[in-house]
């Protein structure tokens, strides 16, 4: 590699390879361990409420300071990652969420119970942009949106076992033990992290400049990242699909199946184990799909944003207010889908950036499914306590925000993908309508494929949407 360090805009495609899976399942076992202990308090509510001796709504506040706290951290994280490198934000936190999973073990009040919990999401937010930007690094363009389904179904896969594994261990051992035992997994996934995850491989680093910023830095990061509507598109894709399941497993689904439909908790637990099983089985669909056609992001996810819709509003609606069990089996195997859809934010986002811009545009990217879960997680509760438990009503909410987070998705997948297009990733068919001879340089593989500038876009291959591996 004596040519020296290659610029930004000429970064060559990473090899993949055997090097690389192994570096990205070092980076995906943090990411694993991190969501086991954020949905650890899910199998844990009735415990936290009677060791805390608080009532059901300041038991909710652990779950909405911890999702506050992860998209607080997102831009802060990306701007990390893009500044200091994956593996040092990863390590740290780690370090974090283990202490937090720890101090929430051997916590003897509800506040320091808070504070273990806030510390915890601080950690559990630096986990997953870094294991996107591993994805980028050391996999071919191409590889991209598989690569970010599969780490979310990681995530999901961490979210099981603290249902099926966490929750008999609890009623087993007890809450200090439960819980100080499971943060030996931070420990044990620290150990790989710091000796042998590289940010990079050999010859395919960033560009010096890069990695210097100046004191305008992170004021120049998110400017030049929102201003790319790839970013925007991808923040409001993750907005309007990933909330409606988030809300139904974090907190309001259990209330809803037990209350609204009359089911048991047995039943309405594994309501909730099938939505998590769909989430994983439909994330490797979904990856492989826009991996070889990427012009399927948006019918993707305007498609499951609409079947959700659909399905909620058969469920709410239903005559009698208890909807048949084949109804909302059904709604648990279309929320399924939103985790898996949220991903194609990032498909926008990744081709949009340049690859020191990566981390900040994810983040952006990623708060967008928070600030709209938290915001319905927030607003069902408050319309419950106004009109009597009257979830007909408190669910409205997802109809609005879907309908805010659809018409933003039409206003920019115009301009977003024209953009992308341009820049030599066509999303757009073979025969459609493409440009004039100014273009032309797009799909030509001759010697003249590269006059045109470079500085804000994301050096990919070309991959057209009917390209295979």
């Amino acid at each position: 590699m004596g040519a020296g360090p290659v610029g930004a805009g000429q970064l060559k495609d990473p090899p993949g390879g055997g090097k690389a899976v192994a570096v990205w399942c070092i980076g995906v076992a943090v990411y694993f361990v991190a969501v086991i202990f954020r949905t650890s308090l899910g199998v844990a509510g009735l415990e936290a409420a009677d060791r805390f001796h608080v009532s059901a709504s300041a038991l909710s506040t652990f779950s909405l300071l911890q999702l506050l706290v992860y998209a607080g951290m997102q831009v802060p994280v990306g701007l990390m990652v893009d500044r200091l490198g994956t593996k040092r934000v990863l390590t740290l936190g780690a370090v974090l969420f283990t202490a937090g999973q720890l101090g929430f073990a051997l916590s003897p009040s509800y506040e320091m119970a808070l504070a273990a919990r806030a510390l915890l999401g601080c950690g559990d937010a630096m986990t997953f942009i870094s294991v996107l930007r591993l994805g980028t690094r050391w996999f071919p363009a191409r590889r991209g949106p598989l690569m970010a389904q599969l780490a979310g179904l990681v995530g999901m896969a961490g979210n099981l076992v603290s249902t099926l594994v966490l929750a008999p261990v609890l009623h087993g051992v007890g809450w200090t033990a439960a819980f100080a035992g499971s943060a030996v997994a931070g420990l044990v996934v620290l150990v790989p992290l710091v000796l042998f995850l590289r940010d990079h491989p050999e010859g395919h680093g960033p560009a010096p400049a890069a990695r210097t910023g100046g004191a305008g830095f992170v004021r120049r990061q998110i400017r030049e990242s929102w201003s790319e509507p790839g970013t925007r598109l991808g923040l409001w894709v993750h907005f309007t699909t990933q909330f409606p399941a988030m809300v139904f497993l974090l907190l309001w689904g259990m209330p809803f199946l037990i209350e609204a439909q009359g089911l048991t908790r047995t039943t309405a637990g594994a309501l909730l184990t099938l939505v998590v099983a769909s989430n994983m089985a439909l994330g490797l669909v979904y990856g492989q799909i826009i991996g070889r056609r990427p012009s399927s992001r948006i019918p993707l996810a305007l498609g499951t944003v609409g079947l959700t819709a659909l399905l909620w509003g058969a469920v709410l609606a239903f005559p009698g207010g208890h909807a048949p069990m084949w109804l909302l089996i059904t709604l648990c195997l279309v929320l399924g889908g939103c985790g898996p859809a949220s991903m194609i934010g990032f498909d926008f986002a990744r081709p949009a950036n340049p690859p020191e811009r990566q981390g900040t545009a994810s983040g952006i990217t990623n708060m967008g499914g928070f600030i709209a879960s938290m915001t319905t997680l927030l607003t069902v509760g408050v319309l419950l306590d106004a009109t009597g438990d009257d979830y007909r009503v408190a669910f409205s909410t997802v109809f609005v925000l879907e309908a805010l987070g659809v018409t933003q998705i039409l206003r920019l997948r115009r301009a977003a993908l024209a953009r992308e297009a341009a820049r030599g990733r066509v999303t757009v068919p073979a025969q459609g309508p493409v440009a004039a001879p100014a273009q032309a340089s797009v799909q030509a593989p001759g010697p003249q494929a590269e006059p045109r500038p470079r500085s804000t876009a994301c050096p990919l291959p070309e991959t057209a949407g009917r390209e295979t591996p």
